[in-house]
C-alpha cells in the first residue's frame, strides 16, 4: 500500500524537477539562433569583426611604421659613440694601439673599430706636383669599420684580412670624385693612386656615409699596409663604439678610463645622438596612441553586439514564451542568449583578426615597411571579442529571462 502510493509521488516530483542542461546543450541552443538566422548572424558578426579588424589595423600599421622609423633613427647612429684624444697641440695624446679591442670588452658594447691618421698625402698619379694637395686624408682602417659606421660599399670590396696587408685602398665617395676614379666594374683593371711615393690599388669605393662625413673625404688603407708602406706608428686616432641603446650613458662614462687609463681626462667621447632621444620619445608616443585607438575600436564593437542582441530578444519573444511554457526556467533562457552573444562575438572576432592581419600586411607591404603585427594585439583582439560578447549579452539575456510565458506569447 505504501509502495504503491509513493510511486505516483516520485513521478510527480520528477516531472516538476527542472531539467539541467549540459554545456553542450547550452552551446547547441546558442548555435541554433545563429544557424536559423544566418543573415542576421552574419551582420551581427560583421559589426564586431569590423571593430576587431580596426583594432588590429590601428596597432599593426603604427607598429610597422614605428619599426620603419626606428630603423631610420638607428641608421643615424643612436647606438654609436666616437672616442678620440683631446686636441692638444704641444703634447698630443696617443691612444693605445689596441684601444678599440679594449673598448670592445665593455659589457654593453656590441662592436668597436678604429681608424688612424697616417699624415700621408695622396695624388692621382706620380706626375702630379707634390704641393697639388687634394684635401684628402689617408686613414689606416680596421677591416670591421663598415658595420661600426653603418656604411656600405657602392662598388668593389672593402678591406679584408686577405688584402689589408698589401698596398690596397678604399676611397670615400668624395675622395673618389676628387681623384677622378670612376665606379669599379668587374673584369676591368683596378685604378691606382699614389700615396707617399707608393702605388696603391683601389679595390673599392664607399657609398656616402652620413654618420661620419670625414670618411667620405678619406682614403682608407689596411692597418698592416700602413705600417709597412707609410711608416704608420699603430696608434688609432678615432675609435668608433656601438653599444646597447639602454646603456649608452653608462658606456660613455667608462670609455675614457678604458681606452686611456693613464689620463682619462685627455680623452673625449661624443655624447649620444639626438636621434636616440627622438627614438625613445617615438616609442612612448606610439604606445599611448595604440591604447587609445584600441579602446575606441572595442567600444564600437561592444555597442554593436549589445544593440544586435537587444533586437534579437524583441524579435524572438514568441520563441522565448514557447520555451518558458514548455518548462525552460529563467537560467536556461539567460544562458541561451548569453551563449549566442558570445558565439557571435567569437565569430566576429576571428573574422576581424583575419581581416585586420590581411589589411595590415597589404598596406605595410605597399609602404615598403617591415611587417610588424603585435602578437599581443591579436590575442587581445580575440579575447576582447569574447569579453565584449559576454558584456554585451548580459542585459539582453537577463531581459529575455524575465519574460513570463504569457507576456512573451501575448506580445509576439
Amino acid at each position: 500500500m505504501n509502495s504503491s502510493s509513493s510511486a505516483p509521488a516520485a513521478l510527480a516530483e520528477a516531472a516538476t524537477r527542472p531539467v539541467r542542461l549540459s554545456p553542450l546543450d547550452v552551446l547547441g541552443l546558442g548555435l541554433l539562433g545563429v544557424r536559423t538566422r544566418k543573415m542576421r548572424a552574419a551582420l551581427s558578426a560583421l559589426g564586431i569583426s569590423i571593430g576587431i579588424a580596426t583594432m588590429i589595423v590601428v596597432t599593426g600599421i603604427p607598429a610597422s611604421s614605428r619599426a620603419a622609423l626606428l630603423n631610420q633613427l638607428t641608421a643615424l647612429g643612436t647606438n654609436m659613440l666616437k672616442v678620440q684624444p683631446q686636441p692638444e697641440k704641444d703634447h698630443p695624446v696617443l691612444l693605445l694601439p689596441d684601444a678599440d679591442r679594449m673598448a670592445a670588452r665593455i659589457g654593453p658594447v656590441t662592436m668597436a673599430s678604429a681608424v688612424a691618421n697616417t699624415h700621408a698625402t695622396v695624388h692621382r698619379s706620380d706626375r702630379i706636383a707634390p704641393d697639388d694637395y687634394a684635401g684628402l686624408t689617408v686613414l689606416a682602417s680596421r677591416t670591421d669599420l663598415l658595420p661600426a659606421l653603418n656604411a656600405s660599399v657602392s662598388s668593389g670590396t672593402f678591406l679584408t684580412p686577405s688584402n689589408e696587408k698589401f698596398p690596397t685602398a678604399v676611397l670615400g665617395s668624395v675622395a673618389a670624385t676628387r681623384l677622378g676614379i670612376e665606379p669599379l666594374r668587374p673584369g676591368q683593371p683596378s685604378p691606382q693612386i699614389f700615396i707617399n711615393n707608393h702605388w696603391f690599388t683601389v679595390v673599392g669605393i664607399l657609398a656616402t656615409t652620413p654618420l661620419s662625413p670625414d670618411i667620405d673625404r678619406s682614403v682608407l688603407v689596411g692597418w698592416d699596409a700602413a705600417r709597412t708602406e707609410l711608416q704608420f706608428d699603430g696608434h688609432p686616432t678615432v675609435v668608433y663604439v656601438k653599444a646597447r641603446e639602454s646603456a649608452m650613458e653608462a658606456v660613455r662614462a667608462v670609455l675614457p678610463a678604458t681606452v686611456y687609463p693613464q689620463l682619462p681626462g685627455m680623452v673625449q667621447v661624443s655624447r649620444p645622438s639626438d636621434a636616440l632621444a627622438a627614438k625613445r620619445d617615438a616609442e612612448a608616443n606610439f604606445s599611448a596612441l595604440f591604447l587609445g585607438l584600441a579602446g575606441v575600436a572595442l567600444l564600437v564593437g561592444g555597442i554593436g553586439v549589445a544593440n544586435t542582441m537587444v533586437i534579437s530578444v524583441l524579435e524572438r519573444r514568441r520563441e522565448i514564451g514557447l520555451r518558458r511554457a514548455l518548462g525552460a526556467h529563467r537560467g536556461q533562457i539567460r544562458n541561451q542568449f548569453l551563449t549566442e552573444s558570445v558565439i557571435l562575438s567569437a565569430l566576429g572576432g576571428l573574422a576581424g583578426v583575419v581581416l585586420g592581419i590581411l589589411a595590415t600586411i597589404g598596406y605595410v607591404t605597399y609602404q615598403h615597411w617591415p611587417v610588424v603585427i603585435p602578437v599581443a594585439s591579436v590575442a587581445e583582439g580575440f579575447g576582447g571579442a569574447i569579453l565584449v560578447g559576454v558584456t554585451a549579452g548580459v542585459y539582453p539575456s537577463i531581459r529575455a529571462s524575465r519574460l513570463t510565458p504569457t507576456e512573451a506569447l501575448a506580445s509576439a
